[in-house]
């Protein structure tokens, strides 16, 4: 049995929809096979894809019989000769994407010998190959190929299966040549199995990685990802999006056993044509039927695990296709039908509404307007993003219409019986709800207290040290509404402060609606708040970090989820290499409402516990060290499940807080308002971000492009421990202060600006800023008079360790 054997649990297949074009084609990829007449002993064959190179040293390559006449499969396999080989080499292009490669691999370049290989594609790679075998005349040897079959041939349909949305998308279409993707995936000798992919279709186009399963979870380790050479050097353009979503129009009816049933309308117009549409949705929907303009199409969505992990995603690929190619530019309807339950019962009236974002089709988040109505029973309460256009109610249902004045990226809602309080302040209005009950898993448990005893008309006999009674009371139940008023107001107070600073949110209505959980979402005009944010802190079990989860819970979630209003909802990240910037302002707008609230030490505080939790080691790194904010999702990993939010939240965080440091309160307010309403609708990159923010530092500063700044805090990883030593020389007025300032901990090319505040007299402290290096840095400060206080770092103006 081959190693790639023990991959087959990390594979899903399904059942396809009923189709006619769709289901027989991809009934055709789930039945690939090897073809033993075209197995061939090969010997120093390459095959290069961009910067990947494939070297089959000695052993046997073998193709996959063709589908709809295209080559689609292509297995290796040395091991069943002595001193049989292969060897894949790949060299990431920058110093960053090397760091990255050399976590997980030990090097920064990828040198691997392996034995057995699969390779999938959709580009010319059969084509290539074909030529290279018949030129270089290796001799065909079909009876290694029928055993090679036989136990190849499952394997091989397992991993077609992981592509089966794809094969069929590029098996159909005519622009197959510019958009076929390439996959390998490997046996290697010292990595284990591993795969790599180069996808014209995205904006880093070679992918490195590997699936790990890590306490009963399942991972796609992503060790390198960049955008290759072809692309690099413009010899090959970006691929822009396929399909431009028009509006969204869904009738969605709720029953009692909470089953939905879904009719969704979407128009979209493609850029180019296409024999098929691709989409996303719930795992937890099923697409009963679709039609396109009025007619009959064809809707397919299998499950695929290792694609779903490949592309960071829980929800299903779902392609379309109708009787005709989709025309450029021609906009059409498409009327899915669907079903399914993400309304979950939490127990008590509490519902859990999972697939939030994705239980309609939906293409790439793009901004639309949306009109929605919903049918459910009348003792439910529903909220969802949008204007309230209408509200009826028909014997047990009632009929809730939702609009949505200005475009949004997703839509959603949510479900339970709640109490609510309305505040208005001026174009602004904030509604919390809150649920009637308790859900079961906040209740607490009853607990055993000491009750003296009851009198007696005998006396006790001395030394009778009788204990006193046991009794177990169940406390009194922790009470969601208790707070709703107060969190009513806080919350439009903020929203109101958000709206001043950056401008006018994309909606003016905002409502606030329990989920259970320790998490929120920010959705437009819905924010998903945990149930623990309604509890007064004493009724909250926290088995962590106490002081820190009281203030997130009270303070931080729910202003951070508001925050989304404007980023996320208002401006979006260009890539996943840009998402920190979304989460990061969202977390540091969180915090600067906190400042004006509560004051600057409980930011203080927050940022102390950030500091703390990025240098907190686990296995022998620090999670900081993991990679740089902008590696995004790629921080999930089996590594560190843990750095992700860690990195992106905390470190983001603090990346802000610096910034506002270097640039002043006044400036980085600006910043803020000016990204905001330049981008607004629009996606940001992390290097615009630093151009806006290079623009408004003050005259004369040092690093004035930011540069420096952003490559050490932003591209690279490190925590400095600093330490500062002076001396003063000379009297009044002629005084020089000599400060050496010492960095340790950091790699020898980290170098950043430190202030050193110095108090002369009574007047202003000055701020001398310093770059550090890798040896000690000393500088000489003239000065009227005798320092009185030297301060290294004030105000927390750059992440150090303690």
């Amino acid at each position: 049995m081959s190693f790639f054997a023990r991959l087959l649990p990390f594979v899903l297949l399904s059942s396809l929809a009923a189709a006619e074009t769709l289901a027989p084609l991809a009934r055709t990829v789930q039945q690939a096979s090897l073809d033993p007449s075209r197995c061939y002993r090969v010997r120093d064959l390459r095959l290069a894809r961009e910067e990947a190179k494939i070297y089959f040293n000695d052993g046997f390559l073998m193709f996959g019989k063709p589908i709809e006449g295209v080559g689609v499969t292509v297995i290796f396999s040395a091991e069943d000769i002595e001193g049989g080989d292969a060897e894949v080499l790949l060299l990431p292009p920058t110093e960053r994407e090397r760091r990255a490669l050399a976590g997980f691999t030990g090097s920064p370049n990828l040198n691997e010998h392996f034995r057995a290989g699969i390779l999938i594609f959709t580009d010319d790679t059969a084509e290539e190959l074909r030529q290279a075998v018949e030129e270089r005349q290796f001799k065909q040897n079909p009876e290694m190929g029928n055993l090679l079959a036989e136990r190849w041939n499952s394997i091989l349909r397992s991993f077609v299966g992981s592509f089966e949305v794809r094969l069929v998308e590029d098996l159909l279409s005519k622009r197959r040549k510019d958009t076929g993707f390439f996959y390998a995936a490997f046996n290697g000798k010292q990595l284990g199995n591993f795969d790599i992919i180069l996808d014209p279709r995205g904006r880093q186009q070679i992918s490195v990685g590997q699936v790990v399963n890590r306490e009963d979870r399942r991972f796609f380790d992503v060790w390198t990802n960049f955008e290759s050479r072809s692309w690099r050097n413009g010899q090959k353009a970006q691929l822009s999006s396929e399909v431009k979503l028009e509006g969204v129009k869904i009738e969605a009816d709720i029953a009692p056993d909470l089953t939905m049933k879904v009719i969704s309308k979407l128009r979209v117009t493609p850029s180019v044509e296409s024999a098929t549409l691709a989409f996303e949705l719930s795992q937890r929907m099923k697409v009963t039927e679709l039609r396109i303009d009025n007619e009959q199409g064809e809707a397919y969505a299998p499950e695929s695990l290792r694609a779903n992990l490949l592309r960071s995603s829980e929800n299903n690929l779902l392609l379309v296709a109708g009787a005709r190619p989709f025309a450029a530019g021609r906009t059409v309807e498409l009327t899915f039908h669907h079903e399914g339950q993400v309304i979950l019962p939490a127990g008590d009236g509490i519902y859990f509404v999972s697939s939030r974002g994705i239980w309609y089709p939906n293409r790439a988040l793009q901004f639309a307007p949306y009109d929605v109505t919903f049918r459910y029973p009348r003792s439910v309460d529903l909220v969802a993003t949008g204007d309230l256009a209408s509200e009826t109610v028909e014997g047990d249902l009632k009929i809730s219409r939702r609009v949505t004045k200005s475009p949004v990226r997703f839509f959603g809602f949510n479900f339970g019986e709640y109490n609510r309080h309305k505040v208005k302040r001026g174009e602004l209005e904030v509604e919390v709800c809150g649920n009637l009950k308790m859900e079961p898993a906040l209740q607490r448990p009853p607990r055993p207290i000491d009750v003296a005893p009851l009198p007696t008309p005998f006396p006790r006999r001395r030394g009778n040290n009788t204990p006193p009674d046991l009794v177990t009371i169940p406390p009194p139940p922790p009470d969601p509404m208790r707070r709703l008023e107060s969190m009513a107001a806080e919350i439009a107070a903020s929203f109101e402060d958000m709206a001043t600073r950056f401008g006018k949110p994309p909606l003016p209505v905002l409502t606030v609606s329990p989920i259970p959980g320790r998490f929120g979402q920010g959705f437009p005009g819905l924010v998903y708040l945990s149930t623990l944010s309604y509890l007064d802190p004493g009724d909250r079990t926290l088995t962590r970090e106490g002081n820190m989860q009281q203030i997130f819970f009270s303070q931080v979630l729910w202003a951070h989820e508001v925050a989304h209003q404007w980023w996320g909802n208002g401006v979006t990240s260009a890539s996943y290499q840009d998402d920190w910037l979304m989460e990061g302002l969202a977390n540091y707008s969180a915090m600067w409402i906190l400042e004006k609230n509560k004051g600057a030490r409980m930011t203080d505080t927050l940022l102390d516990g950030y500091r703390d939790s990025l240098l907190k080691v686990e296995g022998e790194r620090t999670l900081e060290s993991i990679g740089p904010v902008t590696l995004g999702h790629r921080l999930y990993t089996s590594q560190s499940p843990n750095a992700w939010s860690v990195i992106t939240y905390q470190k983001g965080s603090w990346i802000l807080h610096m910034l506002r440091r270097r640039l002043g309160d006044d400036a980085f307010q600006k910043l803020l308002a000016n990204l905001y309403q330049s981008h607004l609708y629009k996606p940001v990159t992390t290097e615009t971000f630093r151009d806006m923010a290079a623009a408004l530092l003050p005259p004369k500063s040092p690093d004035p492009k930011l540069e420096s700044f952003f490559e050490n805090w932003v591209y690279g990883t490190g925590v400095p421990q600093l330490k500062l030593t002076t001396s003063v020389k000379g009297k009044a007025p002629r005084v020089t202060l000599t400060a050496t300032l010492s960095q340790a901990e950091v790699n020898e090319d980290f170098s950043i600006l430190v202030p050193i505040e110095i108090q002369a007299g009574r007047g202003k402290p000055m701020v001398q800023w310093v770059q550090t290096s890798n040896e000690p840095v000393t500088v000489t400060v003239p000065l009227p008079a005798a320092p009185t206080k030297v301060t290294l770092n004030p105000g927390r103006a750059v992440l150090t360790r303690q």
